[in-house]
């Protein structure tokens, strides 16, 4: 793909879909003069007048665990949150503070080893705690801080642990800091996730950067997932909504590692203008282009380093009656055990991913369905092509792996990404606490 941005070319069905995803996030067109538009490396201290840190303040046993990010003047600020009615404190704080500061913040403050969720009264007042603290430190009011943490529910946050911290996070905070950030806000993840583009606009160059974590728990519905973007440009509040809202809808809201939704999912957006550009309707399809292929990355690292997983594994669904239809059968697909342990296995069970078509909920012509994995058709119109499946199983051994389901019943599709599921995962779970 190479729009009017010039992403870089990918060969990978992964990458493929990569680039499918942008297209369909990136259907408006801009007057503006955009050039040299494409990923880059970083992470969220890439932009202009941003500052990251990650420590070890003993809130887990060993490791690093508290994160900071700083913008050095007032940014504008957004964040979409978990829609799971049982909502951490952390969440609550950083909802009421975007409110009271009217979408400004300084500083994001994170915290992993703990989810401070369901910890009632004394949860909302450590939350609340840590955010004058870092308030403090960086001479803001406090509802210009934003809070998060992650980790196990319904265990007190250390405060303490997080006061005396947040001094050695305030003094070690640098542009390029952002790599130990990331290491950070880790829990089970196996690997620190980053991701950075940058955009051309009007003869500006605009930085976007970030940082996630999330390895189980994971189908945001908007999962223990948590992201921080940020950049350099000016965008007003009403469009920085939209485009967070919109990178997100088909980015992080189209991953599922086990269909399990948080108490404490967050993605949050900063933008502090320091490049001079400013983003407006001529501009906006640019910017959102380039926000979408960050979350877009951060996102499938979250799937790539699932809990047990060793499979990346794109689905596809087609021939849907509407896009509600092709987002819901793709999900219904990735989120089911038999298809995912048959990947894992290698096993090429096309009977699988028709079964959970059909239970869907959704319009589906059995006569007209066809299921492809890899480019290998193994069902088509009614008719299986067994003769293919040992092609399929070989292709199966790959990490990198795509399936595919035309409903027979419209023109609509959808994305997903998810993985495989293994003995790992279980055993990852079942001691998570103990």
């Amino acid at each position: 793909m190479k729009p009017s941005g010039g992403w870089m070319r990918r060969y990978s069905p992964l990458e493929q879909a990569y680039d499918s995803a942008l297209r369909m996030t990136a259907t408006r067109t801009t007057t503006a003069n955009v050039q040299g538009q494409g990923r880059t490396s970083g992470g969220v201290a890439t932009a202009q007048g941003f500052r990251a840190a990650g420590i070890g303040a003993g809130i887990k046993a060993n490791g690093l665990d508290l994160a900071l990010v700083v913008s050095d003047a007032p940014a504008t600020a957004t964040a979409v949150f978990t829609i799971n009615k049982a909502q951490a404190a952390p969440v609550l704080v950083s909802r009421e503070h975007l409110a009271r500061s009217g979408g400004v913040a300084r500083a994001i403050v994170v915290n992993s080893g703990c989810a401070n969720a369901c910890t009632g009264d004394e949860g909302m007042a450590d939350a609340r705690d840590m955010a004058s603290e870092t308030a403090r430190l960086v001479a803001c009011p406090d509802e210009q801080v934003l809070v998060a943490s992650t980790g196990v529910i319904g265990v007190g946050l250390p405060i303490a642990k997080i006061r005396n911290g947040l001094p050695r996070a305030f003094a070690a905070l640098g542009s390029d800091q952002g790599p130990l950030a990331a290491r950070a806000i880790m829990t089970t993840d196996p690997f620190p996730k980053e991701a950075a583009a940058r955009v051309t606009i009007d003869g500006r160059e605009v930085a976007i950067g970030g940082m996630a974590k999330g390895s189980g728990m994971i189908e945001p519905m908007m999962a223990t997932m948590l992201a921080f973007i940020t950049t350099d440009a000016s965008v007003p509040l009403p469009l920085l909504q939209r485009a967070l809202h919109e990178a997100v809808n088909t980015t992080f809201n189209a991953i599922t590692v086990d269909g399990e939704c948080s108490t404490n999912d967050t993605v949050m957006l900063l933008a502090n203008g320091r490049s001079g550009a400013v983003i407006g309707d001529a501009t906006y399809g640019a910017f959102v282009e380039g926000l979408s292929a960050v979350c877009l990355e951060l996102a499938l690292g979250i799937v790539r380093g699932g809990e047990g997983a060793t499979k990346l594994v794109t689905v596809t669904v087609t021939g849907a009656a509407s896009d509600s239809d092709a987002r819901r059968a793709a999900k219904a697909i990735a989120n089911s055990p038999l298809v995912k342990t048959a990947i894992h296995g290698g096993d090429p069970n096309w009977g699988r991913l028709i079964a959970v078509a059909g239970r869907a909920g959704v319009e589906f012509e059995l006569g007209r369905a066809v299921v492809t994995i890899g480019s290998i058709v193994l069902f088509d119109h009614g008719r299986p092509h067994d003769e293919c499946a040992p092609d399929a199983a070989n292709y199966l051994k790959g990490k990198d792996l795509a399936v595919s389901v035309d409903l027979g019943a419209g023109r609509s599709a959808a994305t997903v990404w998810t993985c495989d599921l293994s003995a790992e995962y279980v055993r990852i779970n079942a001691d998570y606490r103990t």
